[in-house]
């Protein structure tokens, strides 16, 4: 029994990682969660590490090293947890585990449609599934131009289904000044569907 006493559970959220350009979305994004004491589980595909080291300058050869470079502290007291991508047996596989949602950022067109069609073939897809059926907050940004047909009906498939399509798309209305800014505006929009608060932009009518 939940008694008056009982400590509030800290809120989880599921972040993916694919090979899509713009990994630095999802590593400011991951920041932001841990920062508003949020436990984050992380997936991130093959590609998604090669992008890694390409656009972030990451030493992938050794992945848990990698991550611990950014986010020891995180790591060691549990609030940022790796999952593999081949492990479909982990926690976030599975309906039970509780969860508030996944957010996919940046997301390859690739695993987009895997997404779609619903191919649980790996821990990404699977995960992003089970947030589907159990009713759960899925959030997509997909990062790729330009877009043909077949990338525009995967996201209506999905969009039709309650999935949030948030575009890698940077606005000026905020005036930007650095590249981080961008970033920053990006993932504050994510933010702005979950929701959690944050200042990580200025906002229209703002003075």
């Amino acid at each position: 029994m939940v008694g008056a006493g009982t400590p509030e559970v800290r809120k989880r959220w599921v972040v993916g990682i694919t090979g899509a350009s713009g990994s630095v979305y999802g590593i400011r994004l991951i920041e932001v969660l841990l920062a508003s004491d949020v436990e984050v589980h992380l997936v991130v595909t093959e590609s998604g590490w090669r992008v890694l080291k390409e656009e972030l300058g990451w030493d992938t050869t050794r992945r848990q090293a990698a991550l611990e470079d950014k986010f020891k502290a995180e790591l060691d007291e549990g609030r940022l947890v790796f999952h593999p991508n081949a492990n479909i047996g982990a926690t976030i596989a599975s309906g039970s585990y509780r969860v508030e949602g996944m957010i996919v950022m940046p997301c390859s067109m690739g695993t987009l449609a895997s997404i779609a069609h619903g191919s649980s073939n790996n821990l990404m897809s699977r995960a992003a599934d089970v947030m589907m059926k159990e009713g759960r907050k899925l959030l997509l940004v997909p990062r790729e131009t330009p877009l043909h047909a077949i990338h525009l009906e995967n996201m209506l498939t999905l969009a039709r289904l309650g999935v949030k399509i948030i575009p890698a798309m940077p606005a000026f209305y905020n005036g930007p000044q650095t590249v981080a800014d961008m970033v920053n505006f990006l993932v504050g929009k994510v933010l702005d569907q979950l929701p959690i608060e944050h200042q990580l932009y200025r906002r229209w009518g703002d003075e």
